[in-house]
């Protein structure tokens, strides 16, 4: 699905550049679950903005299936994270004088063969919601919408940034059991930044990041699942 070789991101010119990303080579297959875990400023989020289209390498090669992403222009990165990608993020960017429903609706107009809304709003198990407003929905909530939101259009690939960070222990799983639920139910290969080691359990393999770099790569023999997780 992705092979990256040598990734580096600089960010600034002269005496201010930092070095976000240094020399990150990875392979990712169709349909892994793969967890980045790290510190803040390990590197996490460059990589996964990298991934998903919406940051480009400074150096360094990156393709998706046959598509190479490095390289690319604004456009054909607009037409790849529109045709290929589902984006998470820790804050749901939910619009507020729309229901469930219709924010979950509003990405199959860019969608070349979306899911039907009502099966994507019951996989994330809010079907008895779906005409609340996300004013009406606890936190939990309303990050299920947000992956219902990013899975509607049958994505290849679901990226999350730190989707339990702003959730309590218990909303925290419900919505890890659904991103493990769109992986392993529509095969769609999901990459999970997060620093709570805990939630490695549940992945395929584990990227441990820091200083910009993956420090080493981990094979998960014993997956569980988010009930079974200790955090």
């Amino acid at each position: 699905m992705f092979r990256a070789r040598g990734l580096t991101k600089v960010y600034g010119s002269g005496d201010v550049q930092v070095t976000a990303l240094r020399d990150v080579s990875l392979d990712i297959g169709r349909g892994e679950f793969v967890v980045l875990l790290g510190a803040s400023g390990s590197g996490k989020s460059t990589l996964l903005n990298i991934l998903g289209g919406l940051d480009v390498p400074t150096s360094g090669e990156l393709t998706f299936a046959d598509h190479r992403l490095d390289g690319a222009s604004e456009a054909e990165l607009t037409r790849y994270r529109r045709e290929h990608v589902g984006f998470v993020f820790q804050f749901y960017n939910l619009i507020p004088s729309l229901t469930v429903r219709e924010n979950v609706a509003l990405v199959t107009d860019i969608a070349a063969h979306p899911m039907d809304i009502d099966e994507a709003v019951a996989l994330v198990g809010l079907a008895p919601r779906r005409d609340h407003f996300p004013a009406q929905l606890s936190g939990g909530e309303q990050q299920r919408v947000a992956i219902a939101r990013a899975i509607v259009k049958r994505p290849d690939v679901l990226l999350c940034d730190e989707p339990t960070g702003a959730l309590d222990y218990t909303t925290g799983k419900l919505v890890l059991d659904v991103i493990a639920r769109v992986n392993t139910d529509l095969g769609t290969t999901a990459v999970v930044i997060t620093h709570n080691a805990a939630i490695a359990g549940m992945a395929d393999r584990v990227l441990v990041m820091g200083d910009g770099s993956i420090q080493r790569s981990v094979l998960n023999t014993h997956k569980q699942s988010s009930s079974e997780l200790q955090w």
